[in-house]
């Protein structure tokens, strides 16, 4: 019935058709594990990781894109900052610099559990230097404190704006594990993106075609040898594929993490093979492939796991993507 109500409703002008759809690119920054990756896997609203290069759009690394009715987000990576100690480190920033300029508007992640440090202090000055860029403070882990905690986290954190002389456009706690906060700030960050139509086509979540090839490869490598025991009962998802942080430019690490499904518990044994030897080589077979495939070195982390009569369950096999 459910389709049936909005259908009828959606014949009546609505106000939605005469509003303004928006797109535009955001980064999120912040001291290592302040909660940037979580919060990024939240608003995309599954695990994301590459994405569309797209060169024409962005120059940096797209790591997920948030679709919504009256808008496109974009979020993009930024090399970390850091106090340069070296020539290297002062021409990174100002790549930082360069994308901090580029993007509608930068999250300033904070953890609501640490006080203020040097780091976030050092980060917020480089910010102030970035004067058209919105800036959005994001408190997060906010589940891991008390109300009074939380308070002062967020005047302390309005104080650092007015010392650095510049007004923060919204400072917002979340917990990313809810979901109520997580769209409350993709609801704030959209009125800050420019107007405009989307930059990528709608299911332009990650890169999906690669996904799809990848696991087909794995599925292939795994059933390779063992068709007779186990002709189709295996499914396999690639959980995520994020690119390794802190890697050389020219040394890219691609970690991908994949699920190989299979119907009954006695079929693990088959497909993992006597101490852990068939999965070891279906992960040597399927991660050249994949690597020939993507043109990237890759880390492959391959787990099996039961979902019990999957090809005859149709929730099961929605979440398998069939």
């Amino acid at each position: 019935m459910g389709g049936m109500s909005v259908r009828s409703q959606s014949t009546e002008p609505s106000e939605s058709s005469e509003a303004v759809h928006r797109a535009g690119f955001a980064c999120f920054v912040g001291r290592p594990n302040a909660g940037k990756s979580t919060l990024t896997n939240a608003l995309v609203g599954q695990k994301v990781a590459i994405t569309a290069n797209q060169p024409q759009t962005t120059r940096h690394t797209v790591r997920g894109i948030v679709h919504r009715p009256d808008a496109q987000l974009i979020l993009v990576d930024t090399p970390g900052l850091h106090k340069p100690r070296t020539l290297l480190g002062e021409r990174l920033n100002d790549v930082v610099r360069t994308t901090w300029a580029e993007v509608d508007v930068i999250g300033f992640c904070l953890p609501a559990n640490e006080k203020l440090g040097p780091g976030d202090r050092f980060i917020a000055k480089e910010l102030a230097g970035i004067r058209k860029t919105p800036k959005i403070a994001i408190v997060t882990k906010t589940d891991l404190v008390d109300s009074k905690t939380l308070a002062e986290q967020l005047i302390a954190i309005d104080q650092l704006g007015k010392e650095l002389g510049f007004e923060w456009a919204e400072i917002v706690p979340v917990s990313a594990v809810g979901d109520k906060q997580v769209s409350l700030l993709a609801d704030l960050i959209v009125p800050l993106l420019p107007e405009g139509p989307a930059l990528y086509p709608e299911g332009d979540l990650t890169d999906e075609p690669e996904q799809v090839m990848i696991a087909e490869l794995i599925r292939e490598a795994a059933l390779e040898g063992v068709r007779d025991e186990l002709p189709h009962s295996i499914a396999v998802v690639v959980e995520e594929m994020l690119p390794r942080p802190d890697r050389p430019a020219d040394k890219p690490l691609l970690d991908i993490h994949a699920n190989l499904f299979i119907e009954r518990p006695s079929q693990k044994g088959i497909v993992i093979g006597p101490q852990g030897k068939r999965l070891k080589e279906v992960g040597i077979k399927s991660r050249k492939q994949i690597e020939a495939l993507l043109g990237t070195p890759v880390f492959l982390d391959l787990h099996v796991k039961v979902a019990k009569d999957w090809q005859r369950d149709p929730k099961q096999l929605r979440r398998l993507g069939f």
